[in-house]
């Protein structure tokens, strides 16, 4: 699996990603607009039709028409006239070269922004085409092809349009913060960079012009427009300011309210963002904003229609549901992932049935890592022989290394004597010690120097076969982890008796 590369941090490394990154192409869509240049039949009008149909074609054309027309001649304007200027020949070759892809293996994210875009394209020829005949080419593929940066972005980084649902849409956060963390600068720049790269209609470089350094424009006529029930007021307030009026009146502003209207209409047609830009647009058409509401869900139902059945959301299916209903949800937190606990795990191995280990080392080491688990710091496990007359190491923790060869006559010491004959467990402590250490061997008081310590004897089918030593470094012994030794010496004896009775089990396991 490749490893995911980290996102780029600045603008030039955005650029230098996303200049050279090739957009996906339905593999139906574009045979469909081959077999259109092919057909000798077809009009250069007819074969813009049919790109118009898989936006990431018309990008493509468009941008490839700009470019050769670099530093002689106007960036086009429309996809007819970028068929004139490459030709039928060099454009079969550009589309020979475009990466096609079945559609369910391109990103959704990427998908549904290039829906938005064709969403917009059907509200500006709805709201401004008819208002605007002669610059109906300019509206159209300017609506369209607005966002086409970002088409390259969510090509590249398919989980970039996830979050942004989630963290702006749902979750309200600043548009500005969320981009700064994900991309490291403002997306709008990242947008304007590229628009002017790729020589996209003027339109849509002074769409982000205005976004990025003129938004004052913006602000005020967004101010004048909140008081759309008082056309005459609106109309002297616009007088009032000329500049702001014929900025308002430009045709380049039919593109950027419809893409506006689009984007917004995606989370929620009743969303403050979504009436911001439908009080503007009534403002630049003189309507009042019930009646532009009535138009722009008119062409978003007109828009939905067309669409062939597909996984992604068109705004135009919330029409019919109740006006606060949201079709975006919080993605559910994944369930954390519980932390180990190693004493359980540890118990648990002990206690698994038929015995897991394959051997006396491996059955004492597991022996040791549950006493160190249940909170011991120092831990020795001593052996008993067969007839009891000799105790060896066999596991240690936290302990000189000396440990390790430390063998033992526990006819030596009463303690290890009681402790031999039946399974008991001592706690040494301040109020004991005096009475205790003198019958331990001083080999093992040097190991565990201080006044707190566990002794205890473990059994197998009633015999002792081994004694645990552990403290907690020498420090006064906490109650919980007392109780957790005895468990954890409970699960011990039973996991001896498991092992000594391996043998039997697979006697009595059916032959073959």
């Amino acid at each position: 699996m490749p490893i995911p590369q980290p996102l780029p941090r600045t603008l030039d490394a955005w650029l230098k990603q996303l200049d050279g990154s090739p957009l996906p192409v339905p593999a139906e869509n574009l045979l469909k607009v081959q077999r259109m240049l092919a057909d000798s039949r077809r009009s250069l009008r007819e074969i813009a039709d049919s790109m118009g149909d898989s936006p990431a074609i018309a990008l493509s054309v468009l941008r490839e028409a700009n470019r050769s027309g670099q530093g002689q001649n106007e960036p086009l304007e429309s996809l007819e006239s970028a068929l004139t200027r490459l030709g039928l020949k060099r454009t079969e070759e550009l589309l020979k070269r475009q990466s096609a892809l079945p559609e369910a293996q391109i990103p959704r994210g990427l998908r549904q922004m290039q829906l938005i875009s064709e969403h917009a394209a059907q509200q500006a020829s709805g709201l401004f085409a008819g208002r605007l005949a002669r610059l109906w080419q300019e509206i159209h593929w300017g609506s369209l092809l607005f966002f086409a940066p970002i088409w390259a972005l969510l090509s590249a980084r398919p989980e970039l349009f996830d979050a942004w649902e989630q963290r702006v849409l749902l979750k309200g956060e600043p548009a500005s913060k969320v981009e700064q963390e994900l991309l490291g600068v403002p997306l709008l720049r990242i947008c304007l960079a590229l628009a002017e790269r790729w020589r996209l209609p003027e339109w849509i470089v002074s769409g982000y012009r205005l976004l990025l350094n003129d938004r004052r424009l913006l602000v005020k006529a967004l101010h004048i427009a909140r008081d759309n029930e008082h056309p005459i007021h609106q109309r002297q307030m616009l007088d009032d300011d000329p500049a702001l009026r014929r900025w308002l009146t430009q045709p380049a502003n039919c593109i950027l309210l419809a893409n506006g209207l689009t984007l917004s209409a995606h989370f929620a047609w009743n969303d403050s963002h979504n009436l911001r830009w439908q009080r503007l647009t009534g403002l630049y058409l003189q309507l009042p904003v019930d009646e532009v509401q009535q138009q722009v869900h008119r062409n978003a139902v007109q828009h939905a229609q067309q669409q062939p059945p597909q996984d992604l959301w068109h705004p135009a299916v919330s029409l019919i549901w109740p006006w606060h209903a949201r079709h975006l949800r919080a993605t559910p937190a994944a369930a954390p992932v519980p932390k180990p606990n190693p004493w359980r795990e540890a118990c648990a191995q002990l206690l698994a049935q038929p015995s897991p280990f394959g051997n006396v080392v491996q059955l004492t080491t597991c022996m040791r890592d549950a006493i160190q688990a249940c909170g011991m710091q120092r831990v020795l496990l001593l052996i008993a022989d067969r007839n009891h007359s000799r105790l060896l190491a066999q596991q240690h923790a936290g302990l000189d290394k000396s440990a390790g060869a430390l063998s033992l006559d526990p006819q030596q010491s009463q303690v290890l004597k009681r402790l031999l004959k039946e399974p008991g467990q001592l706690r040494l402590s301040p109020a004991n010690i005096a009475q205790f250490s003198a019958l331990l061997p001083g080999a093992l008081k040097s190991l565990f120097p201080g006044e707190h310590l566990l002794i205890r004897s473990l059994a197998s089918n009633g015999r002792v076969a081994l004694i645990a030593f552990a403290d907690q470094g020498g420090a006064a012994l906490d109650d919980a982890s007392v109780q957790a030794f005895a468990k954890t010496a409970q699960c011990i004896e039973r996991a001896l008796g498991n092992f000594a009775s391996r043998g039997r089990q697979a006697d009595r396991r059916p032959q073959p």
